[in-house]
């Protein structure tokens, strides 16, 4: 049980912000195949049109919870740096999702939703594992300057 305890107490934060992204990521996939299936189907509009409109709408759910939530411990470089490079780095996750749509559709061509539903789901897999790795190294920066582990010495002097 000690091991357990030291290895939880090595990792607690990881683990935290592992399920805090997962969270807001699980929130961001549903959004994102509820309005893929909602385009695709009742709009019929084509797949990649598709991907493309659940995406944004999905992608800016993520931003608002991932900076207030799951990294809101992080430094702030401004909100207009943030939001363009996680619109950045996401336009590059869409390509995951956009190539398998479309290997899927246009390569095998399987016109059905079930084939669709899959090939959105490998492909926001695939988005999802490089998402994680660049928002923590360009988009929600490590604080430059350690968070005390007491509060600061005010100089006020309290009489008994």
């Amino acid at each position: 049980m000690d091991l357990v305890r030291r290895l939880y107490d090595r990792f607690a934060s990881l683990v935290h912000e592992l399920a805090k992204f997962g969270s807001v990521g699980a929130i961001a996939f549903v959004i994102d195949l509820g309005l893929l299936n909602f385009c695709s189907v009742v709009l019929d509009l084509g797949p990649l049109t598709s991907k493309v409109a659940a995406t944004t709408v999905s992608t800016t759910f993520a931003y608002a919870g991932n900076r207030f939530w799951t990294f809101r411990d992080r430094e702030q470089s401004g909100l207009r740096r943030e939001y363009f490079l996680f619109f950045l780095l996401n336009g590059i996750a869409l390509l995951f999702g956009m190539l398998t749509i479309g290997f899927t559709t246009y390569t095998l061509n399987l016109h059905d939703t079930l084939s669709l539903n899959i090939a959105n789901i490998i492909g926001v897999g695939l988005g999802t594992l490089f998402r994680y790795w660049s928002y923590k190294k360009w988009v929600f920066l490590e604080a430059t300057d350690p968070i005390p582990l007491e509060l600061p010495e005010t100089g006020v002097r309290q009489d008994r």
